[in-house]
């Protein structure tokens, strides 16, 4: 089994199907529910998407396509926020990125990202692009 977690912006690729990416989003999520794989989200997406202008309404229909059962909440800790804290801060990324990193490191999570900034953070997680799962 696998186990997932996207970075905020593959939900939005996939949601506001923009173009290539939103196409490729889809093509991954089909895949993991095809597989009985499992995706993770955590309270920073629904943070983030919220931030963005998305209803809670929303945001169940962004996740609505994978079965309830293939979706999954992971917790975040006080540790987690403050080791992403002093990562952010000494690597200049943001740390939202941090966070995800570490949420995907401690969770034993593939994280999937086109993010940059998860190159910094390689020691971390490895982040991979949707394509290399389809």
């Amino acid at each position: 089994m696998k186990n997932f977690i996207f970075d905020t912006s593959i939900w939005l690729d996939f949601f506001e199907k923009r173009e290539k990416n939103g196409e490729v989003a889809f093509i991954l999520i089909i895949k993991i529910i095809e597989n009985n794989w499992e995706i993770f989200y955590s309270d920073l997406h629904i943070k983030e998407l919220k931030n963005l202008g998305y209803t809670q309404d929303d945001i169940f229909k962004m996740f609505s396509i994978v079965n309830p059962n293939n979706l999954r909440k992971v917790h975040i800790y006080r540790k987690q926020i403050a080791e992403a804290s002093r990562i952010a801060k000494e690597r200049n990324v943001p740390k939202r990125d941090a966070l995800q990193a570490v949420l995907s490191r401690n969770n034993y999570l593939q994280l999937i990202s086109r993010d940059r900034h998860f190159e910094q953070l390689r020691d971390i997680t490895i982040a991979k692009i949707p394509e290399d799962f389809i």
